[in-house]
């Protein structure tokens, strides 16, 4: 096993080039535990993915795969095409929580808490990655809810998320970018504020036919055990103000900054997700292997709660639209929380091209693929 120095950008960040890992199966996976509806059935991918979170798929079928406190990047290759990861291939480490991974033209986009950088031609060369090209490094440097998840959107931009630097506080008189979803042009350039008001979202999507944006977020901290719900929200257009950290669920004011502006003065969760269930990854199902009832709808990635006097989330929703409006939030896979212990944490979700679901699993290193066969 070789090292390939690549680069090194900033003291803070070495990148190191790539290591290859057999696949053993261990780690903590109980597979076992995991409940599906009828006709489901859920594999491991891939095992010993140290942290993995956020997933994006390259053109010839490699997964890349973001960490937050790993500081690595991975590609994982399943090589023979039988739904079995055969190795990862650690494109980078000792970086700062780049948990943001994306696609887009043979490249790979990778995001750490306040740059944005590419590699070119990343699966021709997993066995010797090209040096990063630098995109943007001004983003803020604050790491609490400093990762980001990245992903572009049918516009052709790259949205970038900068997360809340608190629980509950207010940034937007000082720089308005914290608590926002900001895009950029695929160079770097260009960068502005799309959304505000986003204390925390790690996982967003466009609607397949609309292609209007929606997002998670996570609600504040320290409100007590069932207050607030985390939210599934929409953004249509750029501009809208989501409530943080005046208004939370679209109808608790916060104690300290509520009385500044009133609930009503923001755009309203599309719905409510459940309190401190840590809704993170999310996606339309685009496929056709998932009967017609999940077709076009969304399934989110509840990471769990971390301070919850009872445990909650630790699981895959599917959330059920009607038209634009939710008509529906119940549980699609369950099992990774056993009474108050957690085995598993569900990170982000990836609707593969045969129409499978890959759930990411930070918790247990795993990365998973759910398939239907009636």
């Amino acid at each position: 096993m070789r090292n390939v120095v690549l680069a090194v950008l900033v003291v803070v960040s070495a990148w190191v080039g790539f290591s290859v890992a057999r696949l053993d199966g261990g780690g903590p996976v109980q597979i076992d535990k995991i409940q599906l509806p009828p006709g489901f059935r859920i594999e491991v991918f891939a095992s010993g993915v140290k942290n993995a979170r956020s997933l994006a798929r390259g053109a010839k079928g490699t997964i890349f795969v973001g960490t937050r406190s790993a500081g690595n990047v991975y590609a994982v290759v399943d090589a023979n095409g039988d739904h079995k990861a055969d190795r990862v291939v650690t494109l980078a480490s000792g970086l700062n929580m780049p948990n943001g991974v994306a696609f887009r033209d043979g490249a790979l986009y990778l995001a750490e808490v306040s740059r944005v950088h590419r590699f070119d031609d990343i699966e021709a060369r997993l066995d010797a990655p090209p040096k990063p090209v630098l995109l943007n490094d001004s983003f803020p440097t604050d790491r609490h809810h400093g990762w980001k998840f990245i992903a572009f959107g049918p516009d052709g931009w790259l949205y970038v998320p900068v997360g809340a630097p608190c629980n509950v506080c207010d940034r937007s008189g000082s720089d308005r970018r914290y608590a926002s979803i900001m895009r950029m042009k695929p160079d770097g350039t260009g960068a502005e504020v799309y959304a505000e008001g986003v204390r925390n979202t790690v996982g967003f999507d466009w609607h397949p036919q609309t292609k209007a944006l929606w997002f998670t977020d996570n609600g504040r901290d320290m409100l007590g055990d069932d207050r607030p719900p985390d939210e599934l929200n929409t953004a249509p257009k750029a501009g809208l103000h989501f409530g943080f950290p005046y208004c939370h669920g679209g109808t608790i004011s916060d104690p300290e900054f509520g009385g500044t502006r009133p609930c009503s003065d923001f755009v309203p969760p599309a719905r409510p997700l459940g309190p401190h269930v840590a809704a993170l990854g999310m996606r339309f199902y685009t496929g056709t292997m998932f009967p017609p009832q999940y077709r076009g709808h969304i399934f989110v990635a509840e990471h769990g709660s971390w301070n919850r006097s009872r445990k909650i989330g630790y699981r895959v929703m599917l959330v059920r639209l009607d038209g634009d409006t939710v008509a529906s939030y119940e549980p699609f896979a369950t099992g990774w929380l056993q009474g108050e212990r957690a085995w598993g944490r569900p990170v982000d979700v990836l609707v593969m091209p045969d129409g499978s679901l890959l759930v990411s699993d930070d918790e247990a290193d795993a990365i998973y693929r759910i398939t239907y066969a009636g």
